[in-house]
């Protein structure tokens, strides 16, 4: 069965994984998009947008392997995608089983933190792998498979079913 994972998640060093006043001329927020310039020169965002060229090394391992094993379910892995309030939702849940964070260097002082309130030891997460580059530094964190899911209850629908 393949895992659910967070892949390339950039957020900066105080925590944000965008900036405030986000907006149709900001999507990530204001300066949110300094948050992925570790990511915008890789051989692997290069070759998805069909540019070609990029760098390779540390952030290109880190992209490419953001799309590997990535398909239509069955047993592959499954990508989550979505913003700040996504990834917390599913972190609080415990579904997620991997995530990749990308670390820039970068302050952005306010925005929608990723991790503020989340008790990622409780929810039995560990740094499995951590390797920095001149533009992010890169954290893996893995879910100890034996925890089951922490699911909270949700209220009740209204209105007809």
């Amino acid at each position: 069965m393949g895992k659910l994972g967070v892949n390339c998640f950039s957020v900066s060093l105080d925590g944000f994984g965008a900036g405030q006043n986000q907006d149709l001329q900001n999507p990530l927020g204001v300066g949110g998009m300094a948050l992925h310039e570790w990511f915008f020169s890789t051989r692997t965002f290069q070759k998805v947008h069909g540019t070609g060229g990029g760098t390779t090394g540390i952030d290109d391992d880190f992209a490419a392997r953001g799309f590997a094993g990535i398909d239509v379910a069955k047993d592959h892995d499954v990508r989550l995608g979505g913003g700040v309030a996504t990834i917390r939702q599913y972190l609080q849940a415990g579904l997620v089983d991997e995530m990749h964070l990308a670390i820039a260097p970068v302050l952005l002082g306010a925005g929608e933190s990723l991790l503020t309130g989340i008790d990622l030891l409780r929810l039995g997460y560990r740094v499995s792998e951590h390797v920095a580059s001149p533009k992010a530094t890169h954290v893996v964190l893995t879910r100890d498979a034996t925890r089951k899911p922490f699911m909270t209850s949700r209220p009740p629908r209204e209105g007809p079913r």
